[in-house]
Formats: structure tokens, C-alpha cells, sequence
């Protein structure tokens, strides 16, 4: 399981590492990563509009990017003053590597909540037996976490570590059940 596991994590970092690579480009940019925007507002009789274009650094001015030009002739130095441009850059291979480890990690979640909800509780069953849950369904609607000690108690043939890690969880499950009562029964608050 925890081969599977690992194998998965491996596999997914390959994969973003892979698409690191083929996504870093030389020093040209592309087209869609550069652009060029002016904010032209109302003139006379025009309504101000937002015009962009897909140019370089140094064409980053009225001249270039508003098109057409709504004004003819002397206008057009008045209009293009009065205009706003800005040169905006981003990397789209960025964006991409980060959406796709932002995806990864929400299927690796997506996995996991697979394996609490369906495979856990098969495997519990398989190591604890039928009877053993079936006696921990009843209970636990009435006191959650009941029968913890006695499943502990009965999984000596499994390996110490599994043990530690669930006595821990049961530990702090009964601390969590005593601040509750705390909380809610005496409306105390512990320290």
C-alpha cells in the first residue's frame, strides 16, 4: 500500500518536473505572454475605450496599439495623449506548473478520501474481523470511540508502529471528547 502510494507521489512529481522542462522557452517570448494595453477615455465625440495588442516593449504607445485610429489628421496627437498605455508581461509556463501541482495535490487529497471512506474500512474488517466492527457500529452511536481499547487490545499480531499511531489518535480523541463535555456540559474552557 504504501509502495502504491509512493510510486503515485513519484509518478506525479516525473510529471510536473517533465512539463517544467517543456514549458521553459528561450528568451523570445510568446505572443500571448506580452501585450501592450491603452486606456483611452471619451474624446469629443469618441467614448473612451481599452485597446490591446500583442507588441514588444519599445511599440508600447498609442501609435501602435490603438487600431484604428478613431481620430484623423492633428487630433491624433491630442487623442494619444490623452491615452493610458501599459506594458504587461507573464509567464504562461508558470501559470501551467502551477496549476497543474494545484491539480495534483487536490487528486492526491481526492485519493485519499477515497481510501478513508471505501478501503479503510474493508481492511479494518479484514484485520479486526466482522464481529469486532459490528459490535463498534452499535456502540458508537451512542459514545464514539468506545470499543477503541478493546480493538487496540486485540491487534497484537499487527506491527508496534500501527499500534503506537492508533493509540495516539485514541488519546487525543479522548481529550477531544473531555473538552467537549467541558465546553458544553460544565461551560468550562480548559488550559
Amino acid at each position: 500500500q504504501h509502495r502504491k502510494m509512493s510510486s503515485v507521489a513519484f509518478k506525479l512529481l516525473s510529471l510536473v518536473g517533465l512539463l517544467l522542462m517543456s514549458t521553459q522557452t528561450t528568451d523570445a517570448k510568446n505572443s500571448e505572454d506580452i501585450r501592450c494595453k491603452c486606456t483611452c477615455p471619451p474624446y469629443r465625440d469618441i467614448d473612451g475605450q481599452i485597446y490591446k495588442q500583442n507588441v514588444s516593449l519599445k511599440d508600447c504607445n498609442c501609435l501602435h496599439v490603438v487600431e484604428p485610429m478613431p481620430v484623423d489628421g492633428k487630433d491624433v496627437e491630442a487623442y494619444c495623449l490623452r491615452c493610458e498605455c501599459k506594458y504587461e508581461e507573464r509567464s504562461s509556463g508558470t501559470i501551467k506548473v502551477t496549476i497543474i501541482i494545484y491539480l495534483s495535490i487536490l487528486g492526491l487529497l481526492f485519493l485519499y478520501m477515497v481510501y478513508l471512506t471505501l478501503l479503510e474500512p474493508m481492511l479494518k474488517r479484514r484485520l479486526f474481523g466482522h464481529s469486532q466492527l459490528q459490535n463498534d457500529d452499535d456502540v458508537g452511536d451512542q459514545q464514539p470511540f468506545a470499543n477503541a481499547h478493546n480493538v487496540l487490545s486485540h491487534s497484537a499480531s499487527r506491527p508496534n508502529m500501527l499500534n503506537k499511531v492508533e493509540h495516539a489518535q485514541q488519546r487525543w480523541r479522548r481529550q477531544v471528547q473531555e473538552q467537549r463535555k467541558s465546553v458544553f456540559d460544565r461551560h468550562v474552557v480548559l488550559s
